[in-house]
């Protein structure tokens, strides 16, 4: 009975170990590409009153990272928000412009494993961006520097592609142009 109870804590004791050895990573780099879509909506700005706009508009996000361990990294990205339509009103007077604008954060991450193809992570850090606001009688630019955050997940399809699927936060209310909240679809692929 005794020699069953030590095959069986020995046996325990070799599968955790095993366990542990797949699910630890070597440190790696990685790059992506995602469409990040943000509501283009904005309500009003001072005396500008937003009538309409083009609302949510697909994007175009870049990023990479370095992870040191299965659980901690870095990573760096920037996001194109298109360009977007907006009529407006101001004074009593209507008219009509195109906002721009882009975004660029590094930050600290945090993944947690749930098994070998999905896990969910944190992001925190730093973002930069820019809003422009562009028609024949008026100029607006918003620019914002920052706290940035994301919570999102993460499917592996082999060691090296995954698809993620995220919501950021990119500071504070924007005035003109894309909002702050994002939600971001994307594949990376690790070195």
């Amino acid at each position: 009975m005794k020699k069953l109870i030590v095959a069986l804590i020995a046996g325990t004791a070799a599968m955790g170990a095993a366990q542990a050895q797949t699910t630890q990573t070597q440190p790696h780099a990685y790059v992506g590409v995602g469409v990040a879509t943000a509501d283009h909506e904005n309500s009003s700005v001072g005396g500008l009153t937003n009538v309409g706009s083009d609302g949510y508009k697909a994007s175009g996000k870049i990023f990479g990272g370095y992870e040191f361990d299965q659980n901690w990294g870095v990573e760096a990205g920037y996001t194109d928000f298109r360009n977007s339509n907006v009529n407006y009103s101001v004074n009593g007077t209507n008219g009509s412009g195109t906002t721009k604008g882009s975004s660029y954060y590094v930050a600290g991450k945090y993944n947690m494993p749930v098994n070998d193809q999905f896990s969910v992570y944190g992001k925190l850090g730093l973002e930069h961006s820019e809003r422009k606001l562009q028609s024949a009688d008026l100029n607006l630019k918003d620019t914002d520097t920052g706290a940035y955050g994301a919570v999102g997940l993460q499917y592996n399809l082999n060691q090296q592609v995954a698809l993620t699927a995220e919501y950021e936060r990119y500071g504070k209310t924007k005035t003109v142009g894309a909002k702050a909240d994002v939600w971001t679809v994307g594949a990376r692929y690790s070195f």
